[in-house]
């Protein structure tokens, strides 16, 4: 007799809140739909940046919608340290294993550190090998700061590029500034990319030397948070700062996106 094979789990991608999942400076109702909370609070199995901070979120789940099992029996895998320092957008990863248990029939959770997870986060191969395996991939609704950024910017959101970090050097840094408003300038295509927060402080340098005058720079920080700051300016206004001084909500601790445009 044949043996039947179980049906496939889906994979569910689990958005973050903002403030890294588990700081508790928000009601996580505030910024997630039930919908989204109820789905992560019936799964067991998750692949995620941080077993630590992945159960500090399972915690503030939990308080808003039981959890289907104890958070000491849910299994949480990490995704590989090379994972993290180098991407896996572009292949040359295998994520198939980290599936295991969806091949086995149980719905998988994929969360990263805040924001949706595989935008601007790692999680793309595990997307990858869910489809390559078959299984449904199911996107939650909550907070994706690149889309937040780009609606609070007041630039263009009809064409527009996420083009992830910028060159560390100085020169190079500069260089890629240029181009990115070029394109910007003569496409209309709004540019939008990160920075280590420790960097913040150099590549706000770096933008505010290098653009046009005319040409427009916004940042957003901590959206949907407290403390949330979305600005938009011309280089121009922003040269008329005090040398060296950061805009207010511009810091070399918090993660910030960063646009330029026409």
């Amino acid at each position: 007799m044949n043996k039947v094979n179980p049906p496939l789990g889906r994979l569910f991608l689990v958005p973050a809140p903002l403030d890294f999942g588990c700081s508790e400076e928000i009601d996580l109702q505030q910024v997630m739909p039930m919908g989204t909370i109820s789905a992560a609070a019936g799964i067991t199995h998750w692949i995620c940046e941080n077993a630590k901070t992945t159960r500090a979120y399972l915690k503030r789940i939990d308080a808003c919608a039981p959890l289907k099992a104890n958070i000491q029996t849910q299994t949480i895998t990490e995704l590989p340290r090379q994972v993290h320092k180098k991407g896996d957008h572009l292949g040359g990863f295998d994520a198939k294993p980290l599936l295991a248990s969806a091949l086995a029939g149980e719905d998988m959770g994929l969360v990263s550190e805040a924001g949706m997870p595989a935008v601007a986060d790692p999680g793309s191969s595990v997307v990858r090998a869910a489809h390559e395996l078959g299984m449904q991939v199911v996107p939650l609704v909550g907070p994706v700061s690149l889309l937040l950024a780009l609606a609070s910017s007041g630039l263009n959101g009809q064409n527009f590029a996420f083009v992830g970090y910028l060159p560390q050097e100085p020169q190079d840094r500069v260089r890629r500034i240029k181009e990115l408003e070029q394109l910007a300038l003569k496409s209309g295509q709004t540019q939008l990319f990160i920075e280590t927060p420790y960097r913040n402080a150099a590549l706000w340098s770096s933008l505010t030397l290098a653009l046009q005058p005319h040409s427009r720079l916004a940042f957003s920080s901590g959206l949907t948070l407290a403390s949330a700051v979305n600005l938009s300016s011309t280089a121009q206004q922003w040269r008329k700062m005090p040398s060296g001084k950061l805009p207010e909500g511009l810091n070399n601790q918090t993660p910030a996106v960063f646009a330029i445009g026409a």
